[in-house]
């Protein structure tokens, strides 16, 4: 039976939820209930250089009010701190917290312990296949937050 395209979708789609569910129920249990991926994408972000609101919105493309509203659940919760900018201290920057910093190598772990959960389930060289076939698909970076539009590498043209 062949599968249609927008089943190939659902199924990439339910792998990624699969995994991103598994891993956030595991850090809840863990210690940490209050963490979505959202937050992870957030301090990975700043993490990478995001350090205002602003910068932020741009590298996940969502509004400086929805990145301003992800930042304060973060302060709030410790995973983030805002620091004076020590070019300018009328300036505050974003820094992830040494928690934050937990929270993300703790991340990385579970992702790494669901990882090798697949490979005992349909076997490590399948798993590899899968991976090696997705990435010729997708290429070298998958996902980029800091890129509204997607971008069509057989047409060469952002939709």
């Amino acid at each position: 039976m062949s599968r249609s395209g927008a089943d190939l979708a659902l199924l990439l789609l339910g792998g990624f939820r699969t995994l991103v569910d598994a891993a956030t129920a595991e850090l809840a249990r863990r210690g940490y209930e209050d963490v979505r991926p959202v937050h992870d994408f957030a301090m990975r972000a700043i993490a990478a250089g995001a350090d205002s609101a602003s910068e932020l919105g741009r590298r996940l493309s969502i509004s400086k009010q929805s990145a301003a509203r992800t930042i304060a659940v973060l302060q709030e919760r410790g995973y983030v701190a805002r620091d004076t900018d020590p070019l300018d201290a009328r300036r505050k920057r974003l820094q992830v917290t040494a928690l934050g910093y937990d929270v993300m190598r703790q991340g990385e772990a579970i992702f790494d312990e669901l990882r090798d959960q697949w490979a005992r389930q349909i076997g490590a060289a399948e798993l590899k296949t899968v991976e090696t076939q997705l990435a010729k698909l997708v290429g070298a970076q998958p996902v980029r937050f800091d890129n509204p539009g997607w971008i069509v590498r057989d047409l060469g043209e952002s939709v």
